[in-house]
């Protein structure tokens, strides 16, 4: 894998370390400044002529510094010669604008979309897509992962499969949580969601039987937290015994930390797609498992032109 580089923007730093550890592979050199202006500079410090290249970096909070970041070392690398540059977007911001919700809006999610192509990138790769379409906003290859097989591991370390329930949060999760009940054979149940507005939620009625059982709540990403702990309390007003919550990319903007400690919730379990801000990581209710071997495989898999149809569980 000698002709294989793996470089980290400044968002994904932790996560590239693990995937480098899993790949055995040393993180590539690339400098990344912020002038006193807000202008980033790359410099890339090693050869990467005609050599395969991956890209990690989410594009989360600073969205927009972090994402021209990414679009600044695609066109660097594109630059150098480089024979392939793989985009690898383990959290892809402005997923959830990807359609026209009202008049005069922008398709933010397309044009982030035609952004990272122009700027140079080969291929993508991403996890848990909040609308799956948006692979279709590409003109390139793009690999969409699941964290499902990590979660379904803990779930089957930690939970009585009898005493389980699934709970989708709203209608637009059903999908996902019948996968994972059908998968642990364990009940399903789902939230019926009025939203007033935007980041604000009212979970109205529990559809299915939660009554004396152990409540998992399943989601791909947990923003604001406003969904969640509307919905783990609903749950437990329906007669659970206790609720737990599983969401892919732990955003956790504005007061999110704050209703966590204070809901329902016994835990929080999230994945390591956005690394977690300082309150985050001290709340005891917040537990993150790391997507780094599955990303891994996914990067080699594609460095030799193997089949990755296999991790799309």
């Amino acid at each position: 894998m000698k002709d294989l580089v793996i470089f980290s923007g400044n968002s994904s730093p932790a996560l590239t370390e693990r995937i480098c550890s899993y790949l055995d592979l040393p993180v590539g050199g690339a400098k990344v400044k912020t002038f006193s202006d807000g202008e980033i500079q790359i410099e890339i410090h090693e050869n990467v002529r005609l050599r395969d290249i991956f890209i990690v970096q989410s594009t989360c909070s600073p969205v927009n510094d972090n994402l021209v970041e990414l679009l600044l070392m695609l066109d660097a690398l594109k630059r150098s010669s480089a024979k392939r540059v793989t985009a690898v977007i383990p959290y892809y911001g402005y997923a959830r604008q990807d359609k026209k919700v009202a008049p005069r809006v922008p398709l933010s999610a397309k044009l982030t979309a035609n952004l990272i192509t122009t700027a140079g990138a080969n291929r993508v790769i991403t996890m848990d897509l909040h609308a799956g379409q948006i692979q279709g906003f590409f003109d390139i290859p793009v690999d969409n992962l699941f964290a499902t097989p990590v979660f379904l591991d803990y779930i089957k370390e930690t939970f009585d499969n009898d005493q389980l329930v699934i709970v989708s949060p709203d209608a637009g999760g059903v999908e996902r949580a019948r996968a994972f009940a059908k998968r642990l054979n364990s009940n399903l149940a789902i939230i019926d969601k009025r939203r007033d507005a935007p980041n604000k939620a009212k979970a109205m009625a529990v559809i299915g039987d939660v009554s004396d059982k152990v409540a998992v709540i399943l989601d791909d990403m947990v923003d604001t937290a406003g969904t969640l702990t509307e919905a783990a309390s609903a749950v437990i007003q329906n007669g659970a015994r206790a609720v737990h919550s599983m969401c892919t990319h732990p955003v956790l903007s504005g007061p999110a930390v704050d209703r966590i400690e204070n809901s329902e919730l016994s835990t929080l379990v999230v994945t390591d797609t956005v690394p977690l801000n300082e309150k985050a990581a001290e709340c005891g209710k917040i537990k993150v498992l790391s997507i780094a071997e599955l990303v891994g495989e996914a990067i080699i898999r594609s460095h030799r032109g193997d089949s990755v149809t296999s991790l799309f569980v």
